[in-house]
């Protein structure tokens, strides 16, 4: 079925990839589908913090242009592939984001990245009539250290069943970071990317 899928919350097989012959000659067409997806899923926060909400069909993205980077055809390394990258897909009661914090210059870069020590744990959503959620951050590996933070994050907002179904309902969203040196909230959330969270959610 590839990415047409209606289930967003559905983990990738190796049933729903192209062969890398298959990708090559769609490859245009394709990216330039997933690039006009992924823009409805992204907020920026200040400006320097973005996230990138993901779902099923960014990850394939992800999967299929690692697969064609490292020429990956053999069962087992696209298993290892699928295996790094389903768990970046929203499981129906949570939103996985991926989150970036972003500076120009390099020598800015490591002093920011000092100072924002922490930030990943800080970032919060809120769901109307509802207190805000912090971030699960890294789950997969630790990317922080005692002198400063990474620049990319990998983030899970769990959601209770009442705010999935507030959601669903049309309730408003909103995300921001509470880091005593980066404090930006976006109350609500555009209504292209509310939408798009709505999708990722599945009411119980």
């Amino acid at each position: 079925m590839h990415e047409e899928s209606d289930d967003a919350m559905n983990k990738l097989t190796r049933e729903d990839l192209y062969s890398l012959e298959d990708y090559a000659a769609m490859r245009a067409d394709f990216r330039n589908r997933v690039m006009q997806h992924k823009k409805r899923r992204l907020l920026a926060l200040g400006p320097h913090a973005t996230l990138h909400f993901e779902d099923r069909l960014t990850m394939q993205y992800q999967v299929q242009e690692m697969l064609r980077a490292e020429r990956i055809f053999e069962a087992a390394g696209i298993q290892e592939e699928l295996d790094a990258y389903n768990p970046l897909i929203p499981d129906g009661n949570n939103w996985k984001v991926t989150f970036m914090v972003e500076y120009e210059d390099p020598a800015v870069r490591a002093r920011e990245l000092a100072r924002l020590i922490g930030i990943e744990d800080l970032v919060w959503v809120r769901v109307a009539g509802f207190d805000k959620v912090f971030a699960i951050a890294d789950e997969d590996m630790e990317r922080e250290n005692a002198e400063k933070t990474s620049s990319v994050h990998f983030l899970r907002f769990e959601l209770t069943p009442d705010m999935v179904r507030a959601v669903k309902g049309g309730a408003d969203v909103s995300v921001g970071v509470d880091h005593d040196h980066y404090r930006h909230a976006a109350e609500p959330v555009p209504a292209e990317l509310r939408a798009a969270l709505a999708e990722d959610l599945d009411v119980q």
